[in-house]
């Protein structure tokens, strides 16, 4: 090997289309590819997100309704049968806190939790989530439990 037979591995050189733009004598010169006038031969264009042309956008034309609150708080909601199933599973003992669920995966890291009553709750168990509902929190105590809120 020497300097008269060398060449890039195989795959790294990368070779561009032809240029456009540099002059008649390379076959893309004058409009460079780009057509004659309008928005989309200019430098510098670029379409809006959505953009159908003039056409009135679907975004536009679709109607709406309703009402969003910005205040809303959403709730990770945890029935008493998924607690249930963990105490026979052996995952929990005594305790549910919020760091157990988290390591469960029944909720994350950000999600306010709420206990919500379907099922059966056989287990005495402390409990420890941001909202409980009535029949929950009954529930709970009816097992020998406590229900504490966050």
């Amino acid at each position: 090997m020497d300097l008269g037979n060398l060449k890039p591995a195989k795959g790294s050189v990368h070779k561009a289309g032809k240029t456009v733009g540099r002059g008649q004598g390379s076959g893309k010169g004058g409009t460079a590819t780009r057509g004659h006038k309008g928005a989309k031969s200019r430098s510098g264009y670029s379409k809006k997100i959505g953009f159908e042309g003039g056409q009135m956008p679907l975004q536009r034309r679709v109607p709406k309704f309703g009402f969003n609150n910005i205040n809303r708080k959403e709730y990770r909601g945890i029935n008493l049968d998924t607690l249930q199933g963990l105490v026979d599973s052996g995952a929990v003992k005594k305790e549910v806190s919020l760091e157990e669920l988290i390591a469960l995966r029944l909720a994350g890291k950000n999600d306010l939790v709420k206990i919500l009553g379907r099922g059966e709750l056989k287990a005495p168990l402390k409990i420890t989530a941001h909202k409980f509902t009535a029949s929950a929190k009954a529930a709970i105590e009816a097992a020998g439990g406590e229900a504490v809120s966050l």
